[in-house]
C-alpha cells in the first residue's frame, strides 16, 4: 500500500537542484534523462533553465545486469540523444539513487554514443546505500528507507512510499 511523503515539497527540493546546476551551466552542458524516472525532473529543470537545446532521454532496459532477479523488461523505450556527446559535459538526471546499479547502465548505455568530456549526476532524492560506488553530484535530498521500502515521485510532483 502506498502513501503520500507530506513532509518534502518537491517543488522546494526542484529548485534547490536548480540553484545548485546553475554554475555548471557555464561548459552548455547537455542534460540527459534516465527513462523513465529522470524524464520529468529533466524535463523541469530544461523549462526552468529555459534550454533551447533538447535534453536526451537513455533507455538503459538492456543494460542492465538484473535481467535474473526483475525479468526483461517488455517496456522498452529507445533511447534518443539529440546531438553528439563526444566531448560534451553531460548532467545525467534520475529521480532516485539507490544502489548505484542505474547509473552503471546508464553510464554504459552514453559511452556506447560517444565518450564524453564529463559526466555529472543530479537526483532528487539519495538513498544512500549503495551497492557500487556512485555518488551524486547534485542532490535534491537525502531520505533513509528500509530496505524493503520505495520511494516513487510521480510527474506531477507527489512523493510516495511503499513497502515491498
Amino acid at each position: 500500500m502506498s502513501r503520500p511523503i507530506e513532509k518534502l515539497p518537491v517543488k522546494d527540493v526542484l529548485a534547490s537542484m536548480a540553484s545548485s546546476m546553475q554554475p555548471r551551466l557555464e561548459k552548455m552542458p547537455l542534460l540527459v534523462a534516465i527513462r523513465s524516472g529522470g524524464i520529468w525532473v529533466a524535463e523541469h529543470l530544461h523549462k526552468h533553465f529555459n534550454l533551447i537545446e533538447p535534453f536526451g532521454v537513455l533507455d538503459i532496459t538492456y543494460y542492465r545486469d538484473d535481467f535474473s532477479q526483475i525479468g526483461l523488461n517488455p517496456q522498452v523505450g529507445s533511447s534518443h540523444l539529440p546531438v553528439a556527446i563526444e566531448d560534451r559535459h553531460i548532467i545525467l538526471i534520475d529521480d532516485v539513487i539507490y544502489t548505484g546499479r542505474t547509473v552503471r547502465a546508464a553510464l554504459n548505455e552514453l559511452f556506447a554514443w560517444g565518450r564524453p568530456a564529463s559526466v555529472v549526476l543530479a537526483v532528487v532524492i539519495d538513498r544512500g546505500e549503495r551497492e557500487l560506488p556512485f555518488c551524486a553530484d547534485i542532490v535534491g535530498c537525502n531520505m533513509s528507507l528500509k530496505q524493503d521500502q520505495f520511494v516513487k515521485i510521480s510527474a506531477d510532483g507527489t512523493l510516495t512510499f511503499s513497502n515491498a
